[in-house]
Order: structure tokens, then C-alpha cells, then sequence
């Protein structure tokens, strides 16, 4: 990152992005009818978005390495936080399912797929 300018701003934005990357791994889908190919998961009632209380603190520290192609040696912060929580949350979802037998996982974890690969695991015999 840039030259920090507003601390706390950079770690709410670090934090957001974080939250948003763990969101795509365990919970966010677009879904669509089967038969109809209606959406689905149009409205936030229907489409899954942490909440402050889905995730645990999150502590955020920077080291600055300003930039040399902007004034003052900015740069953006904002999707930092989610590069690295994509990889993280799908890494410790792989290795937790990994001692159930399940070589295999993709986005989104939700419950329901999670219970399937367990499922599918087992009646293949892999554990």
C-alpha cells in the first residue's frame, strides 16, 4: 500500500474486503430456476452477505511502500483484503473437508454442498 492517509479508513476497507472475500468462499451464489432460468437471489433477502457478527475481529496493520506514479505516493487499499481471504477461507475449508475424505471443493461452501461432498465421500469409501 500507499502512504496512509486515514488509518482508520484503510482498515475499514481492509476489514470489508476481507469480509467480502470470505463471503465468496462460503456463502455468496447467484442462483437461478431450473426450469425457468429465473433469478433467484435477485434482493439481499435472498442472496447471502456477512454481517459483522458472521466474522471475527479482524486486525489490520500496514506497512507503507508509496508509490512513485502518484502525487504524494498513494495507492488504493480497498480490495486488498480480499485477495488473500478468497485463498484463505477456500485453503481452510479444503483442509478441514480434506479429513473427511473430500479431495475436491468448489465456491461457494455452503452447508448444503459441504454436506453432499461429505456425503459423496463416504458412499465412495473414501472414508
Amino acid at each position: 500500500m500507499g502512504r496512509v492517509i486515514d488509518p482508520l479508513l484503510l482498515e475499514g476497507q481492509i476489514q470489508g474486503g476481507v469480509a467480502q472475500g470470505a463471503a465468496q468462499a462460503l456463502c455468496e451464489a447467484i442462483a437461478f430456476d431450473a426450469e425457468s432460468g429465473q433469478l433467484i437471489s435477485g434482493s439481499l433477502m435472498d442472496y447471502c452477505l456477512p454481517r459483522a457478527d458472521d466474522l471475527p475481529m479482524i486486525a489490520v496493520e500496514s506497512h507503507e511502500v508509496l508509490s512513485k506514479n502518484t502525487p504524494f505516493g498513494i495507492k488504493g487499499a480497498g480490495e486488498a483484503g480480499t485477495v488473500g481471504s478468497i485463498a484463505a477461507t477456500s485453503n481452510a475449508i479444503t483442509d478441514a473437508l480434506s479429513k473427511a475424505g473430500v479431495s475436491r471443493f468448489d465456491m461457494p461452501a455452503t452447508p448444503e454442498k459441504i454436506w453432499r461432498a461429505i456425503r459423496q465421500s463416504h458412499e465412495n469409501g473414501a472414508a
